[in-house]
């Protein structure tokens, strides 16, 4: 097959074309030169692909293609997604690339009153972009006619999975036309995905673009040892004073506490403008901040693993880990909001002794050292309190126990010793 240069060697129309040009897109990524053809010949796509790579522009033109124009006013494609952020992130991209068309795409998702997105339904829609739980609810009021539904897409599978949606995608295929193209994305491809593919996919092309969870090529890792939570604050500080290279970041932290406390100590030394989002934070509040880092008005959005994969933002210059990861996919999602659509980017992690349990397991993970750096003199390594010093001790022994349950433990050691 020849290789794929421009989006003018798919067989897509003007409109879609225009739009394409339009957004700025010139080279079609490895994901989309190789799901568009197949999509657009009717076949059943696997696709696993991590973020960044492009993978929602590689099911929504096929599909944009096959509903072509404005028809009736019963849905005729459904994308369905995990969270709300990504449903309204899902139907955004889609707008833009049905521009010079007449389609009428609408998200819908919980957390607000349905009476709104019922109404729109009435008025004609062509593509629903969904999460699960919104659309079976919509669709057991007979709000959602399903007869004309000829395509049906599941984006972030294994997110899915991970938050227990099996029994509602089960009702959903239930309750659409069996004749349909099927397709699913998922940027891994563990076993719960594997079994949901085999359930609602017939004869699906698997393609995959980059092994499972592995790391974005466009971003440059670095690892810096920090002996306390102190010590990162200070050098948090520390690099967020070269305004001129960490000009648009995000900075992950492991728990809502820990989110709060690195904005409120950046709000103060006025760092910003900087805010905050986890699943403590209203929806609205939630979907502001982002439009906000979005549109460069944010230098700086802290977030938790909630959002990590929930928010599309193109040139985000760089991703801090200020906490390891415990689920050590979330690092790749994490350092997978840097680097996207082919710009360059840089994710720097702070590392405790506690925590460099987690780096081993996530470089093999990502099978790949990640380069260790030292912290610049500059920064202030303080003494670490001993309350902090305890607790990593103990998490220390955890983690010898769970590779070897037979390990007592240094503080059952030391308390032996004692004994004796």
């Amino acid at each position: 097959m020849a290789a794929i240069s421009s989006f003018q060697d798919f067989k897509l129309n003007k409109q879609l074309l225009n739009a394409i040009a339009d957004a700025g897109f010139e080279v079609p990524t490895e994901i989309q030169q190789k799901c568009i053809p197949v999509l657009m010949g009717g076949q059943e796509v696997i696709g696993i692909a991590q973020t960044g790579t492009g993978k929602t522009a590689a099911y929504v033109l096929p599909v944009l293609m096959k509903v072509k124009y404005a028809q009736g006013v019963e849905p005729r494609a459904v994308i369905l997604a995990p969270t709300k952020e990504l449903t309204i992130q899902i139907a955004e991209h889609t707008k833009q690339l049905a521009h010079h068309t007449d389609l009428r795409i609408l998200p819908i998702y919980g957390g607000v009153g349905p009476k709104t997105q019922i109404e729109a339904i009435q008025r004609g829609v062509d593509i629903l972009v969904a999460t699960p739980g919104r659309f079976l609810e919509l669709y057991l009021k007979s709000e959602i006619p399903t007869k004309q539904i000829k395509t049906l897409v599941l984006d972030e599978a294994d997110r899915m999975m991970d938050m227990g949606f099996m029994p509602q995608l089960r009702r959903i295929f239930e309750v659409i036309p069996r004749k349909r193209q099927n397709m699913l994305f998922s940027a891994t491809f563990n076993d719960r995905v594997e079994r949901l593919s085999a359930e609602f996919l017939e004869f699906p092309l698997r393609i995959e673009i980059t092994p499972p969870a592995t790391a974005a090529k466009q971003v440059q890792q670095e690892v810096y040892y920090v002996p306390n939570l102190r010590t990162k604050i200070n050098f948090l500080e520390y690099l967020l004073q070269d305004t001129e290279s960490f000009n648009r970041v995000m900075i992950f932290t492991r728990s809502k506490e820990s989110a709060d406390n690195v904005f409120k100590f950046l709000e103060r030394k006025n760092m910003g403008p900087v805010r905050v989002i986890h699943s403590n934070k209203g929806q609205n509040s939630r979907i502001n901040a982002v439009q906000e880092f979005k549109e460069g008005k944010l230098r700086i959005l802290v977030s938790t693993d909630v959002t990590s994969r929930g928010i599309d933002v193109v040139q985000v210059s760089h991703v801090i880990n200020f906490d390891v990861p415990v689920v050590y996919e979330d690092y790749v999602h994490r350092i997978g909001r840097t680097g996207r659509a082919f710009s360059e980017g840089t994710a720097i992690t702070f590392v405790t002794k506690a925590e460099l349990y987690h780096i081993e397991k996530i470089e093999k993970l990502i099978r790949e050292k990640i380069p260790v750096k030292k912290l610049p003199q500059e920064v202030e390594v303080t003494k670490t309190p001993f309350e902090e010093a305890q607790e990593m001790a103990r998490e220390i022994d955890r983690q010898k126990r769970r590779e070897d349950p037979t390990f007592k433990g240094a503080f059952h050691e030391k308390k032996f010793k004692e004994e004796k």
